[in-house]
């Protein structure tokens, strides 16, 4: 078993210079901040504004360094939230720093009725986050009220200030937030209590919900159709992994494993980081409809029905394998392995000093084409 544990190793540690589920070498970054969700093309096919829709990632990513006993946060969960609060602030300016104009305010909370409110809330800002010193309204584009955003309030981008009108502060703090003391967010229970602690109303809680699985589904489909069955499931087991550590050698079938120490060139310690690295994911996830994958990317691709390059991505379907390799027509050498999701995106452990994401097929050059395993 120890010759198995060398996650996408290309020949063994014969070579050096390369990176096992290496990534593109020069992501864009905004403020900061990765931006998967803007090259990937999620902006275009949910309608969130794409520097929205990085806050969100971001957020959902990084809620693991100040949540880690949190389970199975996502984007989905966080736009879900935006959806009712703001519309995920569709018609307002979001800047590169994510500071969004102008500002988003709900009703003003003095009791009268106005946007459902009955109950008197007076002011806890002294003004500075919602503009009325006497009464206080919900702000932002996950609409907090002053007092709450004061406590659970984080530095989503690292400009040294927390506001809830900027969006990275504002997706953290909602992150933060719903994780609670630690939920496991992949229960269906769990992820409707942490709705219901945002806003204790039934109706509010089906609403968000809807809006989250509709998301769920988002990625998922192609001009084949929307994944089903074991596919769907072996992708929602993979995007319930957003956000965890990647792993030179790590995971298994029972979810984040420790790796081994180290990937070529040194870039980590796997045996000292607990997560996935590419073909660690796809097994994990395989393996929560019964399919045991061989350890190695490149023994992957030898198992299903084999999708040659040449047929290019339109042969995909969701659920898919997708290789990469410097030999379009032959399994030796492939080092890279994702879960194809849909609309030309893949859910993947990239590489050292990452963690799982999506990313478009694009990210890496060398596609090898894919198997069908289901």
């Amino acid at each position: 078993m120890k010759a198995i544990r060398r996650g996408c190793l290309l020949i063994a540690l014969l070579a050096a210079a390369a990176v096992c589920c290496a990534g593109p070498l020069g992501a864009i970054v905004v403020a900061g901040i990765s931006q998967t969700a803007v090259s990937s093309g999620l902006a275009a096919v949910t309608g969130i504004p794409a520097r929205m829709l990085t806050a969100i990632t971001h957020g959902a990513q990084s809620v693991r360094d100040t949540s880690p006993s949190c389970r199975g946060m996502r984007w989905q969960v966080l736009a879900g939230i935006a959806t009712i609060e703001s519309n995920n602030a569709v018609g307002h300016t979001i800047d590169t720093n994510g500071d969004i104009s102008p500002r988003i305010l709900g009703p003003r909370l003095d009791g009268s009725g106005a946007g459902g409110n009955t109950t008197a809330i007076p002011d806890t800002d002294a003004g500075r986050w919602d503009g009325d010193q006497q009464f206080d309204r919900a702000v932002g584009p996950f609409q907090f009220l002053p007092a709450t955003f004061a406590a659970i309030g984080r530095d989503g981008n690292g400009d040294g200030r927390i506001d809830p009108h900027n969006a990275d502060d504002a997706a953290l703090a909602a992150a933060t937030y719903l994780c609670g003391d630690g939920r496991d967010l992949t229960n269906e229970d769990q992820l409707r209590a942490a709705v219901y602690s945002y806003n204790h109303s039934t109706a509010y809680v089906a609403d968000v919900l809807n809006a989250i699985h509709r998301y769920d589904t988002t990625g998922t489909t192609t001009s084949g159709g929307a994944a089903t069955g074991d596919a769907r499931t072996v992708i929602a087991a993979a995007l319930s992994q957003q956000g965890v550590a990647y792993s030179w050698g790590g995971g298994n079938a029972a979810g984040p494993a420790p790796g081994i120490c180290c990937s070529p060139g040194q870039h980590q310690d796997g045996s000292k980081i607990v997560g996935f690295d590419c073909s660690g994911l796809t097994l994990y996830a395989y393996a929560q409809v019964g399919v045991r994958l061989p350890r190695l990317a490149q023994d992957q691709a030898s198992v299903g029905r084999r999708i040659p390059a040449s047929a290019g991505y339109v042969a995909l379907r969701p659920g898919d394998l997708v290789f990469y390799g410097p030999n379009p027509i032959s399994n030796a050498g492939i080092h890279h392995v994702g879960i194809y999701l849909g609309n030309g995106q893949m859910i993947n452990a990239p590489k050292p000093g990452t963690r799982v994401r999506i990313d478009p097929l694009t990210a890496l050059p060398d596609f090898a084409g894919g198997a069908r395993v289901l």
